[in-house]
């Protein structure tokens, strides 16, 4: 029974926009009343590919065919082509399959504490974040990235993360004790206000690893799988990590997400120390590969570098042209933030009523997640709705004021 006072049995945890979806199409979304939205915040960078892709489209259909789900308890041949496929196109070895982003981390999590242990120092359990980071809702990954909104209320926080200032090498180098196990880091901030983690720092912590007797880590969950116009944002730095967490984009709208790792760091995963009951699924598994076939085509990174190049172009000029707006366009790639002087909740607002879908983020930045596959009309599209919305807000406020000024007089 629905409790007094509320009109759904959903958990109160989301503050929803009164708008439903039907059906997609590419990077545009069509609502119960028929109106069409254009998509730039792609499900939280999960829809890399648009919606409604006719070469995943087809590949769940054929597969919905014939077999779902028979557990880890056997192969799962297309299970074990993804995965050669990603480490034959990323500096892994080894690979592990899970849902979502959160189950990669905490993969990711025990594959480090796993190795030193192994390797005689079980004292080696602590991991190095940076604050603002976002890694997830599991109670592990809400501590991983420390902020107190996303801890309050939920015991005492997950021992072992200790989190320094963002970008801060002097205070990772300082942070380093015997019981560090690793470092984990975004290359680029989604949640955390699309803040990019410079190439320097990435080569930094990747010594400091080293020096140490440290595992990397990267969480690129978000910033991963093309978005930045390169299969995954840490090549653009020249380095690689010993483990990373990947989702959100691999599966294109389909629940699926991995734990890459090197050979030395997920050697000490053995039968029996780890498992999943859904990860690696067949339907998953189909729907993966489909997106790789996609994103690992001839032309189709340099085609994302050049629509964002375009993208980050054009909106730095709406920055111009609304300065009492915003402030500077932030990000890499198809991964992008406007750095706004007004409430976010309330650009998103003005956004959505010119019918463009974007994604709050922190620091008070609007992140714009188009799908990879966005035209070069769909860009201008929606910059054009951002001019919209602005010059709105800037009138909306000088009416106000002007309001304001005549009461007084």
């Amino acid at each position: 029974m629905t409790a007094p006072g509320s009109t759904s049995p959903l958990y109160a945890t989301f503050s929803r926009a009164d708008v439903a979806f039907e059906r997609g199409e590419g990077a545009w979304l069509i609502d119960s009343r028929g109106e069409r939205w254009l998509d730039f915040g792609s499900g939280i960078a999960v829809n890399a590919l648009g919606h409604a892709h006719p070469h995943l489209v087809e590949t769940l259909k054929a597969q919905a065919e014939k077999v779902w789900h028979v557990s880890n308890a056997f192969r799962i041949p297309d299970q074990e082509r993804l995965a050669e496929r990603l480490v034959a196109n990323t500096f892994a070895d080894r690979c592990f399959f899970t849902n979502s982003g959160a189950e990669a981390l905490e993969c990711a999590f025990k594959t480090v504490r796993r190795f030193h242990w192994a390797n005689g120092h079980p004292e080696r359990y602590r991991f190095i974040t940076m604050e603002g980071a976002f890694h997830g809702r599991t109670l592990a990954t809400i501590a991983a990235g420390g902020q107190e909104k996303y801890l309050e209320g939920f015991g005492p926080k997950v021992d072992g993360f200790d989190q320094v200032p963002f970008n801060d090498i002097a205070a990772v180098k300082a942070a380093v004790t015997a019981e560090t196990a690793g470092i984990l880091v975004e290359p680029i901030q989604g949640e955390g206000g699309v803040r990019v983690i410079p190439s320097e720092s990435l080569r930094a912590l990747r010594q400091i690893c080293d020096d140490n007797g440290l595992l990397l880590i990267f969480d690129e969950v978000q910033c991963g799988y093309g978005r930045t116009g390169r299969f995954f944002a840490h090549e653009w730095a020249g380095v690689t990590p010993d483990v990373m967490a990947v989702a959100k984009g691999i599966g294109g709208g389909f629940p699926l997400g991995a734990c890459l790792a090197t050979e030395a760091a997920a050697a000490a995963m053995k039968a029996g120390v780890h498992g999943t009951t859904y990860g690696g699924n067949p339907l998953a598994m189909a729907v993966g590969n489909a997106v790789l076939d996609v994103v690992l085509a001839d032309g189709f990174l340099e085609r994302v570098r050049a629509a964002s190049l375009r993208f980050k172009q054009a909106l730095a000029a709406i920055v111009d042209r609304h300065p009492d707006l915003f402030e500077g366009v932030r990000g890499e790639g198809l991964l992008l933030g406007l750095k706004c002087k007004r409430p976010v909740a309330e650009m998103n607002a003005a956004f959505r009523d010119q019918h463009l879908l974007t994604i709050a983020a922190g620091d008070g930045v609007v992140r714009l997640l188009p799908p990879l596959i966005v035209s070069d009309e769909e860009i201008l599209e929606a910059v054009k709705r951002i001019d919209a919305a602005a010059t709105a807000l800037t009138a909306a406020s000088s009416a106000a004021h002007g309001v304001a000024a005549a009461k007084s007089a």
